[in-house]
């Protein structure tokens, strides 16, 4: 079984409370990535990251000095999202780590996929990006079919918690014999389940939490879901959809 999340935009560098255990999978394709944004221009590079002046500011200077092999921070202590946030790995058991090392993975427009041990460095590049104004290149294209093949090496099990951006990346190549488990999390408003941004960001850490508290490695164990006042649905719920409601 395998957990996919989607990364965060804010990041820190904290190479103090954990080491990290290796280098990201897909180095060599983030080398590649790092060399064509630094080829372009000021203007180009903030209309890719279609971000304010003072962020793209912030993240050329950044790019121009970034090394990624020094200073690495490990994915899971790095983003500082409202998932993040709500799953507090800061404060995770031993076990509680081996079980996110083996189970989690993190998905990135710059790094591809991470396991939560990998080191990294701050960076800003969304996985819905064009890389190339003219023929509308994207990261969909250029990481195809790696991430998925990588993901579903060893399972044939996935649990999504990641918002449909990264989502797609791996849903656009499930396999025949590959169980693809959506979690959504939401309120009934007439009749039908709504999903709230950052009430989804929030359940989603916690579900992260949940299961590496409680070793979950059987699927059917995840209907016990019940932080922040959630419950599963039976009803509004399939076999590929795990609806909880609120």
């Amino acid at each position: 079984m395998r957990i996919i999340i989607s990364p965060a935009k804010k990041m820190n560098v904290d190479t103090d409370s954990l080491d990290y255990n290796n280098l990201p999978g897909f180095i060599k394709d983030t080398e590649t990535l790092l060399a064509y944004m630094r080829e372009l221009n000021y203007e180009a590079i903030k209309s890719m990251w279609k971000c304010s002046d003072k962020i793209a500011s912030l993240n050329y200077e950044r790019i121009q000095r970034m090394n990624l092999y020094t200073n690495l921070t490990p994915a899971i202590l790095s983003y500082e999202g409202i998932q993040y946030q709500y799953m507090a790995p800061g404060i995770f058991n031993m076990q509680e780590y081996k079980y996110i090392e083996e189970h989690l993975r993190i998905l990135s427009g710059f790094y591809g996929i991470l396991r939560p041990f990998d080191g990294v460095i701050p960076y800003r590049l969304e996985m819905q990006a064009k890389l190339n104004a003219n023929n509308k290149l994207s990261l969909y294209e250029y990481w195809g079919s790696k991430l998925s093949d990588n993901l579903f090496s060893g399972t044939n099990c996935i649990i999504n918690l990641a918002s449909k951006e990264y989502s797609k990346c791996i849903s656009n190549y499930i396999k025949d014999d590959t169980k693809f488990i959506t979690c959504v999390f939401g309120e009934i408003i007439g009749n039908k389940v709504v999903e709230k941004g950052t009430q989804v960001k929030m359940a989603r850490g916690e579900m992260v939490r949940f299961m590496a508290e409680n070793q979950i490695e059987d699927i059917k164990h995840l209907k016990s879901f019940n932080m922040l006042n959630y419950t599963f649905s039976d009803h509004f719920s399939n076999d590929n959809n795990y609806v909880f409601i609120k």
